[in-house]
């Protein structure tokens, strides 16, 4: 069966277990990320980043200024989940966030420096945790609750997700 390029590592699938050998591997991911990234576009002209990774899909620039936009939800979501009781967050439509001009034409260098400040500061945030704050809750209005060990699973599948667009891109390296 031939792979689905817009699930280039399988589809996101929520954890049954949660262990702390686990949220340790998701937080590394997410730690190790912004290098990643990096090193996936290194060398790339606009007209690599301006190409799709997919027909029908985001260009390579959209999807580095997609994982910013969405990371930075998270993190803030992270934030009021330990700040209030169980809040319900707001989502965002994400196709419209990476047609707008910072989205769609800004060079990517500008959400590369972002995105390694935004993940020093959320790792920072996560590391600092207790065991038990990953239980803390936010309500998704499409999605349903949220702990923070799943949005850790998410976002740690959401990473390497979008690096494997890069990489399966069809742009010469």
């Amino acid at each position: 069966m031939p792979l689905d390029p817009r699930y280039p590592i399988g589809q996101y699938v929520r954890p049954a277990e949660i262990t702390s050998d686990l949220r340790e591997r998701w937080l590394s991911d997410i730690e190790q990320l912004p290098a990643q990234l990096r090193e996936a576009v290194a060398g790339m002209t606009d007209a690599q980043l301006d190409t799709p990774y997919r027909e029908g899909g985001w260009t390579i620039r959209q999807v580095v200024h997609h994982v910013v936009d969405s990371h930075i939800h998270s993190y803030i979501r992270c934030k009021f989940a330990m700040s209030m009781d169980n809040p319900t967050i707001m989502p965002y439509d994400e196709a419209a966030w990476a047609c707008f001009a910072d989205g769609a034409h800004a060079p990517v260098e500008l959400s590369l420096r972002l995105l390694e400040a935004l993940h020093a500061r959320w790792t920072m945030f996560l590391r600092a945790l207790r065991p038990e704050d990953f239980d803390r809750r936010y309500s998704h209005p499409e999605y349903g609750p949220m702990t923070l060990s799943i949005m850790l699973a998410m976002y740690s599948w959401h990473g390497r997700h979008h690096l494997a667009h890069i990489h399966n891109a069809p742009v010469a390296h």
